[in-house]
């Protein structure tokens, strides 16, 4: 069986429950799913000093499990602690809007990116650029500030994505749409039929890509040092 262990990088459970319902959705025969909330952290991530302080958390989450998973998926986009991640596992660790962006490239030579509120788009911009993927992106369709119950966006705001989906497609000439941020997880699978181009749900394609990335990371020599500071989930990372 493989384990993969999907991280909620805020502090909210009701988005847990809702990624975890869509990453149970996307596993294949064979995949196990545990979903866990940030031990510390904000209910929800809309900011640079939000992602900032989401790093640490989804590491102690990381390494809180360490051990009892095979594969691991960071459902924030933004993908906060991902690269300190990838560097001190040894198992592959992916992140949404990493998986989503490589998904979106394998399915159409131009994706748009949806999701429920403005404030995300620097951060969505920054993560693009670091994967080297911002010539491949059509556009951003954001909705307007959002102060409510993150668990909720998604029924909330269900015509609005909808309506922005296919602003992406018919202004902007999306080919593929991302629908962006862990509180949105499950709501590609609502919107499709209602769209005539693939849907991507970050979530649902971080687990299906996690699982077939098992066993390609080598063991590591553990190169000991001491960790001040953080707590001790974090110090074990470490050691």
């Amino acid at each position: 069986m493989t384990r993969i262990l999907v991280v909620n990088s805020n502090t909210t459970d009701s988005v847990t429950a809702r990624i975890h319902t869509a990453a149970l959705a996307a596993a294949g025969p064979g995949v196990a799913v545990r979903s866990v909330t940030a031990p510390f952290g904000l209910p929800l991530i809309v900011s640079r000093a939000d992602w900032l302080v989401a790093g640490p958390a989804t590491l102690a989450a990381l390494s809180a499990a360490r051990g009892e998973y095979d594969a691991a998926v960071i459902a924030c986009f933004g993908d906060p602690g991902l690269d300190a991640a990838k560097e001190l596992l040894d198992v592959p660790v992916l992140g949404i809007s990493e998986a989503a962006f490589h998904a979106a490239c394998m399915l159409g030579r131009r994706f748009g990116v949806v999701s429920f509120t403005a404030a995300l788009q620097p951060m969505f911009e920054e993560c693009l650029d670091h994967h080297g993927l911002r010539a491949r992106c059509a556009g951003f369709r954001m909705g307007p500030a959002f102060a409510g119950d993150p668990g909720r966006v998604a029924e909330e705001r269900r015509d609005l994505l909808l309506e922005l989906v296919q602003a992406s497609i018919m202004q902007d000439g999306a080919e593929v749409v991302i629908l962006a941020g862990g509180p949105l997880a499950g709501v590609a699978a609502t919107l499709q039929p209602h769209v005539p181009v693939p849907l991507v749900d970050g979530v649902a394609a971080g687990v299906r890509l996690a699982a077939g990335l098992v066993g390609m990371v080598p063991k590591r020599a553990v190169r000991s040092r001491t960790l001040t500071g953080f707590g001790e989930e974090l110090a074990r990372l470490y050691q």
